[in-house]
């Protein structure tokens, strides 16, 4: 009989409305039955990501220790599979009268996810194009309009390089960012995949979500309710098939 999978998703952060993304993320892990899902909002319990199979975080600001860092990347190295979602790469210093400032305290987070948020421009409508067409992850996929963030990213290659799989571009500024001009025309990857040894991860920068607390301390209310790409059926296909892209391994051993 086979066994099940276990499934770590980690939740949690600023900005960001985590109980609609949690909720979300959860239902699409429920629909394969094979899998088994414990929620955590940090990354600091070791013990359970020994026990893990397949990784999906969607965090911002959640920053691992030296510790935690080091046992994350030992998993992936080990053949783990990591789905990281949106702000999972963004860590955000705000200072009252000046830009966001993105530390650049946790370099083997950074190197083991593959990119460092820096900056998004202010939220509209942008198109994403399919970098790599022929790739079972993309299969079928088309180019689609979201409304979403969009972001600006250092990438961090590694050893094992960057596979892009969904891109957009984009030149302009980024108000309110301490990297706030971005002048040249460079694909902006939004989907990738990031190999390292024997374990991968794959990255998709969409799914904002913003509630009307989500802004505290920065202020009491947030005006308006974001969905982003969470209200577009190509994004919940693409979270469907990252999961079972996260599954494989186990599922086929």
């Amino acid at each position: 009989m086979p066994l099940p999978l276990n499934a770590l998703l980690v939740c949690g952060g600023k900005y960001h409305d985590m109980d609609y993304a949690r909720l979300q993320l959860l239902e699409h892990l429920e629909r394969d039955d094979r899998i088994r899902t414990r929620v955590r909002e940090d990354y600091e319990d070791a013990a359970v990501l020994e026990d893990t199979d397949l990784l999906v975080t969607y965090t911002c600001d959640v920053r691992p220790s030296e510790p935690a860092q080091r046992a994350l990347r030992d998993w992936v190295e080990a053949g783990g599979r990591w789905l990281a979602l949106h702000g999972t790469n963004a860590l955000l210093e705000p200072s009252p009268g000046k830009p966001f400032h993105c530390p650049e305290e946790y370099p083997l987070f950074m190197e083991t996810l593959g990119s460092r948020f820096l900056a998004h421009p202010p939220i509209t409508p942008y198109t994403v194009t399919v970098s790599n067409p022929d790739h079972p992850l993309m299969k079928g996929i088309e180019a689609f309009e979201t409304e979403d963030e969009l972001y600006l990213c250092e990438m961090i290659e590694g050893e094992g390089g960057i596979e892009p799989l969904l891109e957009t571009r984009y030149t302009g500024k980024a108000l309110g960012f301490e990297y706030d001009d971005w002048p040249d025309d460079d694909p902006r990857l939004v989907m990738y995949l990031h190999p390292v040894a024997a374990g991968c991860v794959l990255y998709l920068t969409l799914g904002h979500c913003r509630g009307k607390w989500d802004m505290r301390p920065l202020m009491d209310e947030y005006p308006i309710i974001e969905r982003g790409a969470w209200e577009l059926p190509v994004y919940h296909e693409l979270l469907e098939r990252g999961i079972r892209w996260a599954a494989e391994p186990k599922a086929e051993g």
